[in-house]
């Protein structure tokens, strides 16, 4: 599976079997993790076999079943732009466990703080979770926003490079399906503004690595 694939395949997933993940796929994730804490000065971590993270009223009234297993996203509250570098390296992650054969679930309120294993150090925070695991389904497709709304480039003016980084943009998962994001392009750049609300400079880096790993070209922030 291509990551172009991945990205198409990829939806969030809430319940999984009752399923240790392989223990490649285990050491293929935390090489790449590593890789991405080296690049981003990140903290992130896997957490497997953890039934507490998710056993909180706020998960199983999220309809989440079986997450004992997650990737937590840390960092130090001092690193610049600390949520949307969390939410690019983390989107990285979610592509890599989709080609694993896995399924995932960004969680950033849903899942009990105090509960999370990821050790912390002194001035880091969770900035959120990835449940991660065999998932029961394949999980669902979102609705998107359609083109004009998301992108300043009409469809028939776009290079084929930007037509797949925007497709790629509106597959990418953001909080309750918000999607407030608009892109533009700049030569051979893409140029992408994030709206107000929640959890958008998470979303913002998500959006960022789904355009970058479909099309080839940067995706920088305006």
């Amino acid at each position: 599976m291509t990551v172009t694939e991945a990205i198409k395949a990829r939806h969030s997933v809430r319940s999984f079997r009752n399923r240790p993940i392989e223990q490649a796929a285990v050491d293929r994730l935390n090489e790449i993790i590593s890789e991405c804490n080296s690049k981003s000065g990140l903290n992130i971590q896997l957490i497997p076999d953890d039934p507490d993270c998710f056993d909180t009223f706020l998960a199983h009234y999220g309809k989440f079943r079986n997450a004992v297993n997650y990737i937590a996203l840390v960092g130090s509250k001092e690193l610049a732009d600390l949520d949307e570098t969390a939410g690019y390296y983390g989107e990285k992650l979610v592509l890599e466990a989709q080609m694993l054969g896995l399924n995932t679930c960004w969680v950033a309120g849903t899942y009990g703080k105090g509960k999370c294993k990821a050790e912390k150090r002194a001035g880091e925070k969770i900035v959120c979770v990835i449940a991660v695991g065999y998932g029961e389904t394949e999980g669902v497709k979102h609705k998107s926003k359609p083109l004009e709304k998301l992108c300043a480039v009409k469809k028939d003016d776009m290079p084929a490079w930007f037509k797949n980084g925007m497709l790629a943009a509106t597959l990418a998962p953001t909080a309750v399906n918000q999607q407030k994001f608009y892109i533009d392009i700049d030569g051979e750049e893409a140029v992408i503004t994030a709206g107000k609300g929640p959890m958008t400079r998470i979303d913002l880096g998500i959006v960022r690595y789904n355009f970058e790993a479909a099309s080839g070209h940067r995706c920088r922030k305006g």
